[in-house]
Formats: structure tokens, C-alpha cells, sequence
């Protein structure tokens, strides 16, 4: 999982409570959320299973935080690249950059998909404080793109969320997710995205 960068270096308790994540994400990933016990996040984060109960209140609420960080940092991430994406090259780029990363967090998006559809709960939370925020945010930049003439008038969420769903989709393609993609591969699949994107699939 991506981190966001902090000026200052991680204390103790941050680091611990980072590998705790860490290693729940990848054993969410691979074991599922029901076949992980904390007895096995300990021994994986190097710690005493006390220790996690420090951290955090119960098992659910170590699933809960894997989602919300891992979206925080690709929501920090992508607000970031919005503000210098004016054009073909540049949305071509942000596309790019979007992949590689989606492919980095594929562990995340797998106990996403996977889980959030075992836990309601879970579904409402990545609904009502990710998606929803990560839409706000595209729709902010879009508008404000569409006032500078960047853009032609049109509903800008509708836009946002046209935006998201290509790349995040784009990002499960069995292409995307093997291991030695090439960077052509990814140039030419992120550079098809934005020509999509920006002009449309009509002759």
C-alpha cells in the first residue's frame, strides 16, 4: 500500500501500526478477510497479537482501516495529478501513472471488491466516505476546467465519473495485472484511454 509522505519520519507506534496494515491487506488479499485470524496478522507483523487489540478495536476494524488508508493515499495522489491535467499529453500521462499504481495496489482493490460485497458495512463506507469523495474532487477539477474553456459545457460529475471508472476498470484488466506488463504496454493501453476519453469512439 502507497503511504502518504509526512516531513517528519514515522514514530514507533506509526510504524507498527503501518506494518499491521501492511501485512493485513496482503494476508485480506490472499487468505481472505474470514480466513485470517490475528494470531497469523501477529506472527506476519511481527508482533504480539496483543499488540493489535492496541491499535485497533477488533478485526473489523482492521479491514475497515486497510480501505480507508489505501483510498486516502490514492485519493491524495490523484488530486495531485488533477491540477496539471489540461490536455491530451497530459491526461495520457495521469492515465499512465493511474495504472501503475492500481497495479501496485491491486491487493487493495482485490479486498475491496471482494470483501465489500461480504460486508455491507463496508460497501456503505467505501461508498460514502471514498467513491463519493474521489468524485467530488474529479468533478471540482472538471468544472473548473470547463470555466477556463479546457473542456465543453457539460454535467461535470457525469464527466468525473466517466473519468474514474475507465482508469479504476482499466486497472483489472488481465493485461494490466501481470507482472512483466511492459511500459509500452502501459503507454500504449493509458495513451488509448485519454484518446477515448478526450475525443470519443465515433469515425
Amino acid at each position: 500500500m502507497s503511504r502518504i509522505s509526512s516531513p517528519h519520519p514515522p514514530s514507533p507506534e506509526e510504524s507498527t501500526r503501518a506494518r499491521i496494515l501492511s501485512q493485513a491487506l496482503r494476508l485480506f488479499a490472499n487468505q481472505g478477510y474470514e480466513g485470517t485470524t490475528t494470531k497469523a496478522l501477529a506472527k506476519a507483523a511481527q508482533v504480539a497479537e496483543g499488540t493489535i487489540f492496541r491499535y485497533f478495536s477488533n478485526k473489523k476494524a482492521i479491514l475497515a482501516a486497510v480501505v480507508t488508508q489505501g483510498w486516502v493515499d490514492i485519493l491524495t495522489d490523484l488530486l495531485t495529478e488533477l491540477s496539471g491535467m489540461d490536455g491530451y499529453d497530459a491526461i495520457a500521462q495521469v492515465m499512465r501513472r493511474r495504472m501503475s499504481r492500481l497495479r501496485e495496489n491491486k491487493y487493495l482493490l482485490q479486498v475491496c471488491f471482494v470483501e465489500a460485497q461480504r460486508h455491507p458495512d463496508l460497501r456503505e463506507r467505501i461508498q460514502g466516505e471514498i467513491i463519493d469523495k474521489m468524485t467530488g474532487v474529479a468533478e471540482a477539477f472538471f468544472q473548473t476546467a470547463m470555466e477556463r474553456g479546457v473542456y465543453r459545457p457539460m454535467n461535470p460529475r457525469i464527466v468525473a465519473q466517466v473519468f474514474l471508472g475507465m482508469f479504476t476498470v482499466a486497472g483489472f484488466s488481465e493485461q494490466l495485472l501481470e507482472p512483466n506488463v511492459s511500459p509500452a504496454a502501459l503507454q500504449e493501453m493509458a495513451e488509448g484511454l485519454a484518446d477515448i476519453f478526450l475525443h470519443g469512439v465515433l469515425a
